[in-house]
């Protein structure tokens, strides 16, 4: 009897001890296998044995969706434009609404002058204007120097123009002249112009022209223009009210032929009118002459260029009339010989 006896009241002092322990501080954890009890009848199995017990939720709070993630940092950009949503298209360009803020203050520093000086700075600002359309520039234009052979004394003409200046207003020289060798000039001219781009192509020109031959001289207000028409036609005209009141006008033009790149051949053609008889110039009212000139040059630099060519010049009206009674031709057609080139 006392054999018997003795396995159940270890039992009971068991069961007392495991009702009397503390919570276990780790629950939710893995708990060990329940040791296996000696006796069925004792206690039942626990059926979640061997299993991760999961935490008591809190009873006063509700279920957190995003317990146990990390949380985000505040947003910097709270108050601005919310990216747009997944799966929603995404507004770019001019799609996006129009906004009212002020729109940044233009930087007026000039951050170079802080590391090399004002001064140099200044200078160098200075020339990169020059260099990139402010510059000052000249030259000389010599578009027909040559020599008419004739029967008697040969001739000779020139035409001519100096150019100083920008891109916008510049100072222009012209000449012009012919005569024979061993005689005296039968025509010379100068003009002092005043050139303004009015365009990409085109000047208007006011100024003043001296002529110095023929005699009596005359010295002439001048407005005129001078360009590129289109085709690439080069044109020029002008307006002359002489010291006298006496009214002219000139048309010229020219065009280039480009045979090769280096031989171009050139018909250049000139009309003077006048608004009134001038006798003692030998000019009479309406169409006073004209000259036109066919020249076969090649450029040997695009700076120099011999050429041949035929010129022919012929008076008309009262101005042929004049001509005729001081003994003088209406027409005169000669091959010439000259030089193109500028510097």
């Amino acid at each position: 009897m006392i054999r018997v006896a003795l396995p159940g009241l270890a039992l009971g002092l068991l069961a007392s001890a495991a009702v009397a322990q503390p919570a276990d501080p780790h629950a939710g954890h893995v708990m060990s296998a329940a040791p296996k009890a000696a006796a069925p009848e004792a206690a039942a199995p626990d059926p979640h044995a061997g299993h991760v017990m999961p935490a008591a939720p809190a009873a006063a709070t509700p279920a957190d969706p995003h317990a146990g993630h990390a949380m985000p940092p505040p947003d910097p950009h709270a108050g601005h434009a919310m990216p747009p949503a997944p799966g929603a298209t995404q507004r770019t360009g001019a799609d996006l609404p129009v906004g009212d803020a002020l729109a940044p203050a233009p930087a007026r520093d000039d951050l170079a002058d802080a590391v090399f000086g004002r001064g140099p700075m200044a200078a160098a600002r200075g020339v990169l204007r020059g260099e990139h359309g402010g510059a000052v520039l000249s030259r000389t234009m010599i578009d027909t120097l040559e020599v008419r052979p004739d029967r008697g004394p040969d001739g000779y003409a020139w035409e001519g123009e100096f150019r100083y200046g920008g891109d916008i207003d510049r100072l222009v020289l012209k000449s012009e002249g012919e005569g024979a060798f061993g005689e005296h000039l039968e025509q010379a001219e100068v003009q002092a112009l005043w050139s303004h781009a009015v365009g990409p192509y085109f000047d208007v020109q006011v100024g003043v022209r001296q002529d110095f031959q023929p005699r009596p001289r005359r010295t002439y207000a001048t407005l005129g223009f001078e360009g590129l028409a289109p085709y690439w036609f080069e044109v020029e005209g002008a307006l002359f009210l002489s010291n006298k009141g006496d009214l002219s006008a000139r048309l010229e033009g020219a065009y280039d032929l480009r045979i090769t790149q280096r031989l171009i051949l050139e018909p250049r053609a000139e009309v003077n009118l006048a608004a009134q008889d001038v006798p003692e110039l030998g000019e009479g009212a309406g169409l006073t002459d004209a000259e036109v000139g066919l020249r076969l040059r090649y450029e040997i630099r695009r700076e120099f260029a011999p050429y041949v060519g035929v010129h022919y010049e012929r008076k008309f009206g009262d101005t042929a009339d004049l001509a005729r009674a001081s003994g003088e031709g209406v027409d005169d057609l000669r091959v010439v010989v000259g030089l193109r080139a500028w510097f």
